[in-house]
């Protein structure tokens, strides 16, 4: 199985997630919730982490958190390897309770963060069967405390998320109220794509680009991840279906090889048999 890059730099911000394995639960009960909390906690004042948001669901959680030191990687080996211990001493298991390697997605932060915190606050709202029909209802997410309606504690760190809105704290937390009901009309708003490994302008990608290095010294990590900078197909095949036949082809062989698209994927777009694309290749190869 291919293994999930991992981009690390000082002041990365990251949405993580982390499923139960075999999509098992991995809070049986409130005081599950409370232990993984105070284990977030501490991983954070250990690490310097800004918590800018949070949601613990049945099977999984959301994160979004900023690393000032740029050590994700070490950080959540504590946090899920701690909370493994405590959860299986608790109700006398053995075993993994995670499901694999944690996602993370690197968010640029200006752009997108905002509206992935409460994507992440809506989350009780928006899966069905869990009967929550405000995120005020859920209180095992950031959205209370950020809202005012609870204290904020370790981990949470709401005050870049508050700043959005206004100076002082208390119309900054009915702006985010407002905020966040607008996102009820919107359905999945904010949500990452499947397999992406970061969330921003082209700029940003491309300065992520910079930093993973050359994709030909990362085949152990996912196609979609390698490519993260890659234009869409519409754009890099526009107009090529009215194009002669040599411009069509370059524009296949680049969309291929350069940006690493599947045959079948450029196929599908242009409305042909993956083996016509395969010749297309060759010929430019």
């Amino acid at each position: 199985m291919a293994r999930p890059l991992r981009v690390e730099f000082p002041d990365a911000v990251y949405h993580v997630t982390s499923r139960g394995n075999g999509r098992q639960a991995i809070f049986l009960d409130d005081e599950d919730r409370l232990r993984f909390l105070a284990v977030l906690g501490r991983a954070a004042r250990l690490r310097g982490w800004v918590v800018h948001a949070y949601c613990l669901m049945g099977n999984h959680y959301h994160l979004l958190v900023e690393t000032p030191r740029g050590d994700l990687s070490g950080g959540m080996r504590g946090l899920n390897g701690e909370y493994t211990q405590l959860f299986n001493r608790r109700h006398r298991r053995c075993g993994h309770v995670f499901q694999g390697r944690y996602k993370a997605v690197l968010v640029e932060k200006q752009r997108h963060l905002l509206e992935l915190c409460r994507y992440v606050v809506l989350n009780p709202v928006r899966t069905r069967g869990m009967r929550v029909r405000r995120p005020e209802e859920w209180r095992w997410s950031s959205y209370r405390a950020t809202a005012g309606l609870d204290d904020a504690v370790e981990p949470l760190a709401a005050d870049w998320v508050l700043g959005q809105f206004a100076r002082r704290r208390k119309p900054a937390q009915k702006a985010y109220v407002r905020f966040v009901r607008q996102g009820l009309a919107k359905r999945g708003g904010g949500a990452i794509p499947a397999g992406g490994l970061a969330l921003g302008s082209p700029e940003f990608l491309r300065e992520v680009r910079e930093r993973i290095g050359e994709r030909d010294q990362l085949k152990e990590h996912p196609r979609v991840q390698r490519f993260v900078d890659r234009p869409p197909l519409k754009s890099l095949l526009k107009g090529t279906a009215l194009a002669d036949r040599r411009a069509r082809e370059e524009a296949v062989a680049e969309a291929y090889a350069r940006h690493g698209y599947r045959l079948s994927e450029i196929a599908a777009h242009l409305g042909v048999h993956y083996s016509t694309v395969s010749r297309m290749v060759k010929r430019r190869a």
